[in-house]
């Protein structure tokens, strides 16, 4: 399972970490978001190590998904260096995600 993301933890796991960080922005109710979810935590399990993977429930956690813009979900933003370098909104296939942390790393 991929990290639980809440705005209590978003600075210290996402904004401060030294690797890469793909933050998926969901929410229960969303079916995009459930066909996304096992993506990401497949994600998870094969980048652990290089890669910090992680979720972020928007009806839970509204503060992070309002600061970055998150209007539509499922949205996936990749970080690095506490910055926003890549986006995908909506559901892609696996590699699209991969690409994109591969591109960050």
């Amino acid at each position: 399972m991929a990290l639980e993301i809440t705005d209590a933890n978003f600075d210290e796991v996402v904004l401060k970490s030294d690797k890469p960080v793909l933050v998926d922005f969901w929410a229960a109710w969303c079916g995009p978001c459930r066909m996304v979810g096992p993506i990401v935590d497949e994600i998870h399990t094969e980048y652990e190590g290089k890669a910090v993977v992680g979720k972020v429930d928007v009806d839970a956690n509204q503060e992070f998904a309002a600061k970055y813009g998150v209007r539509n979900i499922p949205t996936v933003l990749i970080f690095k260096n506490g910055e926003v370098v890549d986006k995908q909104v909506g559901v892609a296939p696996k590699n699209v995600y991969t690409g994109k942390i591969d591109a960050a790393i």
